[in-house]
């Protein structure tokens, strides 16, 4: 695909170019178009489309407007393709506009954007960027939803250097006045292909111009910062987006208290609770589920029991989401009977198991290395309507892999592929994790090849797979490059990427170096945690510089972290075995949990 600039350029001039082949049919003839005043006052007929329940209907009206005389309007016919638009049925949208060209029918700058935005769902921006040039030629003027759908097109199909590069020449070359929809476009697209930084310095910029990001977009950024672990740097934007007049939202703390869950900061959690409270933001279902998903993953099985008891006294419902987190609970806890349990009470709490319900049992039975009771599910499942997903396939198929049975998880993939059901990239994940794990490194870099030509974009987790599996392998110069090499594909590492490494520098000996990287993932904006500031401890205890680790280890109580069992057990056997030290000891009752 050419640059978005060519693309621009090529759509612009459209009126002075004397020859130009478009990918439809229906491009070849002038169209019958309508101006403002058209839309606005035009006698014609209204039309009801109430009628329509499924496509046959839309296709029986749809012969019934072509057929009338005078036509319906333009309005008219644009609702129409709006709703075959809301069934999905892009492609369908596209053969009913050729023949509306055919019949004579109006068409407009709507029409238009609908057209290009069927063209972009159906991952064909070329073709959207054709249509585009096409109406432009006929005196068009393109607002900003059209820009919109040119945007998610990019996004769709991974794009992302052109999505940002478009956005830009929006603003730079005033093609359009982006409305909140157009820039939520841009910055969350940015955020979900990783891009969280670039998201960042956009929304900032966007700051200094007339179009004001709502809170819709600060929250993509913020959803962003906490899902790569910059929780910090999350709650900078929130202060901020506050002096900048606009008010957090339901959504704001739901990301913030999610990210702050997963480094264990439950001070926080508490505090910014209590803000909600305060501010009168109701805590909803999505607050409530995170909160259990959390407690469980802690092991906290009591307090995600009593959360439901809170959420049945305020009569807020669990869902199947807040009900899957509990069940997730009990299966990391190995109690699958429990877990059991709370499938059981699905149905009578008047909802409907789901294939939601039976990955969490399949995946529970899978982690506790019952693969063969994991497989029962698998087909029950099947057995009950409910279709496999890509989810359940890469449950299944981890759970396999994981058990040494590597032939009968890779034959799964194949069946998956056979049975149509699409791959993703955590699907590709589990198998690179499991090339890796098996020391087969080359394979795994070929399977990654492999995947791209897919048309899967590989993500930090993938690299933070592969530089794992090379530093397990011993290849740590390897994934030191590796790692150097990530902004340039357009990715940024994430404290889990760093800790690998660090944790593998600390364990040859190279605390130094370790020490630098910690450095140079601060100044990244990525906040270390409780996994960093342990490794780099142990790797200090291991060359007996105690006093090296003093503030690593005040650092650690600062942020609430505390010492894992292997830190713990380093700092307990040191105290016994040298003189009395009342500053280590004082240390060690803040950091080493139960002493």
């Amino acid at each position: 695909m050419r640059g978005t600039e060519m693309l621009i350029r090529r759509a612009l001039f459209a009126k002075s170019s004397h020859h130009y082949t478009y990918p439809f049919s229906f491009f070849c003839s002038n169209f019958h178009s309508v101006g403002h005043k058209d839309r606005s006052f035009s006698p014609k007929p209204r039309i009801d489309l109430s009628c329509i329940n499924e496509l046959d209907d839309a296709f029986f009206l749809f012969r019934q407007m072509v057929r009338m005389q005078p036509h319906p309007s333009v309005v008219e016919f644009t609702k129409l393709l709006q709703v075959i638009v809301k069934m999905k049925q892009y492609s369908v949208a596209l053969k009913l506009f050729d023949e509306m060209r055919q019949w004579g029918a109006p068409v407009d700058q709507y029409t238009m954007t609908i057209l290009i935005n069927c063209c972009c769902l159906l991952k064909r921006v070329d073709f959207g960027f054709a249509i585009f040039g096409c109406f432009l030629k006929h005196g068009y003027e393109a607002d900003a939803t059209t820009f919109t759908a040119l945007l998610k097109g990019f996004f769709l199909v991974g794009n992302v250097a052109e999505a940002e590069k478009l956005f830009k020449k929006v603003l730079t070359l005033n093609l359009c006045e982006p409305d909140d929809v157009t820039i939520l476009t841009a910055i969350d697209g940015l955020c979900k292909a990783g891009r969280v930084h670039t998201a960042r310095d956009l929304l900032l910029l966007l700051e200094n111009t007339i179009y004001k990001p709502d809170v819709k977009a600060y929250n993509a950024v913020i959803n962003g910062l906490c899902k790569t672990g910059m929780v910090d740097n999350a709650l900078e934007l929130k202060s901020r987006m506050i002096d900048k007049g606009i008010s957090p939202d339901v959504v704001t703390y739901n990301s913030m208290i999610q990210g702050l869950c997963d480094f264990g900061r439950w001070k926080e959690v508490k505090h910014l609770l209590d803000e909600m409270v305060n501010h009168k933001i109701c805590l909803t279902v999505v607050t409530f589920t995170v909160l259990v998903d959390a407690f469980c993953k802690e092991g906290n099985i009591k307090e995600a029991e009593d959360i439901l008891e809170i959420m049945k006294q305020q009569n807020i419902s669990p869902d199947i989401f807040t009900y899957t987190a509990l069940m997730d609970g009990y299966c990391l806890q190995g109690k699958m009977d429990k877990a059991e349990e709370v499938f059981d009470s699905i149905t009578g709490n008047g909802l409907k198991p789901s294939i939601i319900s039976y990955n969490s049992l399949i995946n529970g039975y899978c982690k506790n290395g019952k693969v063969d009771e994991a497989w029962r599910l698998f087909l029950e499942a099947s057995s009950k309507g409910l279709e496999n997903t890509t989810v359940t396939y890469s449950t299944m198929i981890h759970g396999l892999l994981t058990e040494g049975r590597n032939a009968d998880g890779w034959n799964l993939f194949k069946d998956m592929e056979a049975r149509h059901v699409r791959p993703d990239l955590s699907t590709y994940n589990v198998l690179l994790d499991g090339l890796c794990k098996t020391r087969q490194i080359a394979e795994a870099f070929s399977f990654l090849k492999t995947m791209e030509d897919k048309g899967v974009s590989p993500s930090i987790v993938t690299y933070g797979i592969l530089i794992n599996g090379l530093c397990k392998d011993g290849k740590l110069e390897e994934a030191k490059n590796l790692l150097n090499e990530l902004p340039s594909k357009g990715l940024e590492p994430n404290n889990h990427v760093y800790n690998v490494i660090i944790g593998s520098l600390c364990e040859e000996g190279f605390v130094d170096e370790a020490k630098d990287l910690l450095i140079k993932m601060e100044r990244s904006g990525c906040a270390p945690n409780s996994v960093t500031y342990n490794n780099i401890i142990q790797g200090l205890l291991k060359k007996k510089e105690v006093y090296k680790a003093m503030p690593f280890l005040e650092e650690m109580h600062k942020k609430g972290f505390l010492a894992d069992a292997s830190t713990s057990s380093m700092l307990i056997n040191h105290l016994q075995g040298s003189k009395k030290d009342d500053v280590l000891l004082e240390m060690m009752k803040k950091v080493v949990p139960k002493i």
